[in-house]
């Protein structure tokens, strides 16, 4: 597979050359994920334009002279993984903070003022450097919701799904955007910080509802569906606490138009808890949702940590899916997610690597193996426990519903996308080879990953991205972020300012109780701790 970079000025920008319109994989271990066709079959699968056009042993007769055929002995083939919650705009900032709780950190992560806008050429490279990474994985599709600072304009976003699309990805797009001021958004703060500094909390958001809208409304008509179904766009709220009700119905509105998934993050911590209890006359956010009459089947609730019984029912009746983020919720310190409850209420769950500050990679392996472990130190019954089985149905399945795109992505079945991940068995976390999915969950770190297709094209072989200069994606993302790090680190300086404020409202809302408990461990959830 090759093609032919355009000028390095305008970056990697790929022009297809005549890439194989059939592709023979032969005698490969086959994960199909298909119910009506054994899950675990040895045999062959013939991908042809961008889907799958037969799975199954002995497919020979079917071979054409013009295949290109690739000997898979010895081979896994997977469905492409799915990352079903990711933020781009962080992807220069891996590593870059301490962990801290979820509202503290977000000082530092999504500074605000109109110096945090960036070049449209930064996004671009920004963007491109996680989906390198996601590729190299075998994780073949990526829900985005993509914040932009102060506001999105056309180029940033422009510049977002071109990456997406030049790099090879399937990806979907929304805009996380607030429109409520800081003050609204959170318990306590208004009355903790000095006259000083109230007014500025009190500020209008910098773009109102109506400009948002006709943003979505661009996006859509210039980048939905396009590159063979490839992009789509999705919606966000971001959450519904940090917008206005005539906006989160418009959003919703627009969701049901085109049939997009609506991100929405809900109950990540116990501090939201709290909101819903000081600030919506007691009712838990997703109560507050469910009651405007907006919790759909389209909705992805992501995180749902600090949820009760009444919340999970809600969940179940409306058929929303909930994104597991088990490594950022770690990293937050947000808690453990209810995994088994939901499960049997019959909650569609998916898995997701949130942004590159709170994940610190896009190693969905990684989310995979703590998805599987985490839940056992949150319930001493054994029998509650997840099996690898459910992480797997979560990671394929689990994804593909929540894209809306359950019917072509997420199996290898006749019919399909062709978005598969290639493992080589002959490494070390498969050998011996004794339970295959377990492997996969518990032992497998992304290593041997050694193809990857999108939409029936290789993007990854052989150790290197088909699509792009990966060694000068890399230089150029280093030169960028030296370039902007004066401006980073003023940013900085100014969110530090409101840290003592953060602080002291993190502190109050852990003297009320909210009935549970998330944490695990021997610390008083009751203790100040900061």
């Amino acid at each position: 597979m090759s093609g032919n970079y355009r000028g390095s000025g305008e970056g990697y920008q790929y022009a297809p050359s005549s890439h194989e319109t059939r592709i023979f994989l032969r005698g490969a271990l086959i994960l199909t994920q298909d119910p009506v066709q054994p899950a675990l079959l040895r045999g062959d699968v013939i991908i042809e334009g961008d889907s799958i056009r037969a799975v199954g042993p002995s497919l020979e007769a079917e071979r054409l002279p013009s295949d290109r055929v690739i000997p898979s002995e010895g081979q896994l083939i997977v469905p492409g993984l799915i990352n079903a919650h990711f933020h781009s705009p962080a992807n220069f900032l891996k590593g870059a903070l301490d962990s801290l709780p979820l509202e503290l950190f977000m000082l530092y992560e999504v500074p605000g003022g109109p110096d945090a806008a960036i070049p449209p050429r930064a996004a671009y490279i920004r963007t491109q450097l996680a989906a390198a990474e996601m590729l190299k994985l075998g994780i073949t599709m990526v829900q985005d919701d993509a914040f932009f600072l102060p506001v999105p304009t056309r180029d940033e976003v422009d510049a977002v799904f071109s990456a997406y699309r030049d790099i090879g990805i399937r990806a979907t797009v929304a805009l996380d955007q607030p429109n409520r001021p800081e003050a609204e958004k959170l318990p306590f703060l208004r009355d903790l910080v000095p006259p000083a500094l109230r007014a500025r909390l009190e500020e209008a958001a910098p773009m109102n509802a109506s400009d948002l809208l006709a943003q979505y409304d661009d996006m859509l008509g210039r980048w939905h569906n396009t590159a063979g179904g490839r992009l789509r766009a999705a919606v966000s709220c971001s959450a519904p606490q940090r917008v206005t009700e005539d906006y989160l119905r418009a959003l919703d509105a627009l969701s049901a138009k085109h049939d997009l998934p609506f991100y929405i993050h809900m109950l990540e911590t116990r501090l939201q808890r709290v909101f819903g209890q000081t600030c919506l006359n007691g009712r838990s956010l997703i109560r507050y949702v469910d009651e405007l009459g907006l919790l759909t089947e389209r909705m992805n609730v992501i995180h749902a940590v600090w949820i009760d019984d009444d919340d999970i029912a809600r969940l179940a009746r409306s058929g929303a899916q909930v994104v597991h983020n088990p490594i950022s919720n770690l990293r937050l310190g947000s808690g453990i997610m209810p995994f088994r409850r939901l499960a049997r209420a019959g909650v569609p769950i998916a898995l997701g690597s949130d942004e590159m500050i709170a994940d610190d990679a896009v190693n969905l392996w990684s989310v995979v193996k703590l998805a599987g472990l985490v839940h056992n130190i949150g319930d001493p019954d054994p029998d509650a426990w997840p099996v690898a089985a459910e992480i797997l149905h979560c990671l394929f399945q689990g994804g593909a519903q929540a894209a809306r795109q359950a019917d072509r992505l997420g199996r290898i079945a006749p019919g399909y996308q062709a978005d598969l991940a290639m493992l080589d068995l002959d490494s070390l976390p498969f050998t011996p080879l004794n339970d295959l999915a377990r492997q996969l969950v518990y032992c497998e770190p992304g290593r041997a990953v050694i193809r990857t297709f999108v939409a029936g094209e290789i993007v990854f072989e052989d150790g290197r991205l088909t699509r792009v200069d990966e060694a000068a994606l890399r230089r150029e993302a280093r030169d960028i972020m030296q370039a902007l790090a004066p401006k980073r680190e003023t940013l900085l300086r100014e969110a530090s300012e409101w840290m003592p404020h953060y602080r002291a409202m993190y502190r109050q809302m852990l003297d009320h109780p909210v009935g549970m408990n998330r944490w695990v461990g021997d610390a008083d959830p009751s203790s100040p701790g900061l």
